[in-house]
């Protein structure tokens, strides 16, 4: 059975990886002069933002004083771009298909001393390179990569390249400066001003041109850029050996500084590479993926053996103690009840905070669903890589439509608690999740907005975003707690108790504290290997495409958070404990306390960000990621434990 579970989750995997975004239609180039309806010859370059991981603000294109285009037309950018900080604009580079250039200039840039606009600009260009900002490039909607050799001999191809580097003592074997050549003086800026592309083009691609358009036209298959940093004196010299050094203190009132940029651009033929499969050298280039594979499965193989034996031994436990409960009644075995049995009168007993806990449960069953839904449409490939920003739009949008999910579950489980202020179940309800995550952005947006990042989200999509949660979200959430509250509330099994029983002096492994402390960790076990690269991706501008795995931890981490407090809980219960409501969400809720540790322990052994500033926002994200983790953990823990108890107080007779 489990065999069978396992090379089905990983047939959806490769299927997944093989199957290309749908609807996403290929280009196709001629060269020019033979330019039909069904191709085109020009090729548009669009620059991103620039980022680095030193320092979690990122900047627009334009923040330094690289080449720009004055009427070109920036795409459209979804939902998720723009919260990510993507802003993708038209590059003065001109491309056309199969016409190679040997050296072209773009603009020249000349700083004069004394002048403040210039010193500044100058500044911004010494910052960008001592921080190891990277351009991002983007030709045919596929990444521009920048690959070269790792200490292994391994060849990575990273989707970004540095906008320069800067020459420091001492210097190691992984330097920007050391990677590209002979850029060696000790403290001396190297602004990369000249780019060689390659662009690979699969020709032929399209049957319907006929055969006199096979050799003269394609599909882009791949573009790869090798960053050079060139001082062209008087005339251009692309092969010049120079390179061109950016001065390290302010100049001289009235001296000036040029900088030109060039570009060269090659195409090479292979047919041996299909469009579909366009993206695998960038994927397979990933650091530690072959690793991936193999400690991702073997973890996976080792949960889902534990977790059968956990419910091997719960089933045969109690199938024991409800055959001895409902046993016919003999003088010796009706003297006294005992374990789990003796606490039918307060098992269902409403909890304190009743109100709080039920809306964190429709808080959870809402991000529960987005998660589930959004990890479905990533493994169909709707939300693949070549989709910018799809990831994060598909759950945001998910999370507001969800809220009827969210008012009815916590509007149920509010009126089984007896409670009678539905107002303000249904308010907390909207605004206490959703206000913690938008408090939490809106902070770290102020201080993207403050450092001039690109990564600050505009006024007007500030004011989309609570156009969804107060217009779309907040009315769902109303239309389901209607429908919670219109609804018969829940019928329990056994009746509660008018006088609670007293519970007796606790073990230490049953104890609250020792109990969710407990809880926590065979969760956390299943998912810290893919936590890794999920981090790398966030934080290490690195391609994150494993879907299919990651669906199959999440439902494995489905299937352990809901044993582990079964477990607990059928303990708990045996030492007479029956305050089971907020201990069954707490002790899988734990699980997000082990993900802080454990990003906290990334951020101080994987990263290299510096700064108070950039600290913050790593620490902001990482709160939002935490919160929204302890919502979806605690509700799997809440309702398997919920279906737990009412099954087994269901099957044995209670006077």
């Amino acid at each position: 059975m489990k065999t069978t579970a396992v090379f089905c989750a990983l047939s959806v995997l490769y299927g997944a990886l093989a199957f290309y975004l749908p609807g996403l239609a290929p280009v196709n180039y001629c060269k020019a002069g033979e330019t039909l309806e069904t191709c085109k010859s020009d090729i548009q370059l669009y620059v991103n933002r620039l980022n680095t991981e030193k320092y979690v603000i990122p900047y627009e294109y334009s923040h330094f004083d690289f080449c720009t285009v004055e009427d070109g037309q920036s795409p459209v950018e979804n939902l998720g771009q723009v919260v990510f900080g993507e802003r993708i604009r038209p590059s003065p580079y001109k491309l056309e298909f199969l016409k190679d250039v040997k050296c072209d200039k773009v603009c020249i840039k000349t700083y004069t001393g004394g002048y403040p606009a210039s010193e500044k600009k100058l500044q911004l260009l010494r910052k960008g390179m001592a921080m190891n900002y990277q351009h991002h490039w983007i030709v045919d909607n596929m990444p521009v990569t920048w690959c070269y050799q790792l200490e292994d001999e391994r060849q990575y191809c990273s989707t970004g390249f540095p906008m320069g580097c800067y020459s420091k003592e001492p210097r190691s074997q992984q330097d920007t400066c050391t990677i590209h050549g002979p850029y060696n003086k000790p403290n001396t800026y190297y602004l990369f001003n000249h780019v060689n592309l390659t662009i690979t083009y699969h020709s032929g691609a399209t049957e319907e041109w006929g055969s006199g358009f096979k050799e003269n036209g394609g599909r882009i298959i791949s573009a790869k850029v090798v960053p050079h940093s060139i001082k062209h004196t008087g005339t251009i010299d692309c092969e010049s050996q120079i390179p061109l050094e950016i001065p390290a203190t302010a100049q001289a009132a009235g001296q000036t500084f040029q900088i030109t940029f060039t570009y060269s651009v090659k195409f090479v033929r292979n047919n041996t590479i299909k469009w579909s499969s366009r993206w695998d050298y960038i994927l397979e280039s990933m650091p530690h993926t072959n690793i991936q594979w193999f400690s991702i499965l073997n973890s996976l193989i080792i949960v889902l053996f534990l977790s059968g034996m956990v419910a091997m031994i719960m089933l045969r436990t109690l199938h024991k103690d409800i055959a001895r409960y409902n046993q016919i009644e003999s003088g010796e075995d009706a003297q006294e009840e005992f374990g789990w049995k003796l606490v039918h009168g307060d098992v269902f007993r409403p909890p304190r905070k009743g109100m709080l806990l039920s809306v964190l449960l429709g808080s959870g069953v809402q991000v529960f669903f987005m998660t589930l839904v959004t990890l479905a449409f990533a493994c169909l490939g709707f939300l693949s890589p070549a989709n910018r920003g799809a990831l994060m739009t598909c759950a945001m949008v998910l999370y507001v439509c969800l809220g009827t999910t969210a008012g009815y579950v916590a509007a149920r489980i509010y009126k089984s608690f007896g409670g009678e202020k539905w107002k303000s179940n249904v308010l907390l309800t909207s605004m206490l999740s959703p206000g913690i995550v938008f408090s939490l952005f809106f902070m770290m947006n102020l201080i993207f907005w403050v450092n001039g990042s690109s990564a600050a989200v505009p006024f007007s999509t500030l004011i989309a975003l609570l156009a969804l949660w107060f217009g779309v979200s907040v009315p769902l959430t109303f239309i389901g707690a209607y429908l919670g509250f219109k609804k018969r509330a829940l019928e329990h099994p056994v009746r509660t108790n008018q006088i609670p029983r007293q519970i007796p002096e606790q073990n230490f492994y049953t104890q609250l504290v020792p109990g969710i402390v407990m809880g926590g960790v065979l969760p956390f076990g299943c998912i810290f290997i893919q936590l890794f690269f999920i981090l790398n991706s966030l934080w290490s501008s690195q391609v994150y495409y494993m879907f299919g795995f990651l669906f199959l931890v999440f439902l494995i981490l489905v299937i352990t958070c809901s044993e582990t407090t079964i477990l607990l809980c059928y303990f708990h219960l045996c030492a007479e404990d029956y305050h089971w409501w907020w201990r069954s969400f707490l002790t899988s809720g734990f699980t997000a306390v082990y993900l802080l540790i454990y990003c906290i322990h990334f951020f101080f052994t994987k990263l290299d960000i510096e700064g108070a500033t950039s600290t913050f926002l790593y620490f902001g994200y990482t709160f939002i990621m935490v919160h929204l983790f302890f919502l979806l953990t605690g509700t799997i823990g809440f309702f398997a434990c919920f279906w737990f108890v009412r099954k087994i107080y269901s099957v044995v007779k209670v006077d």
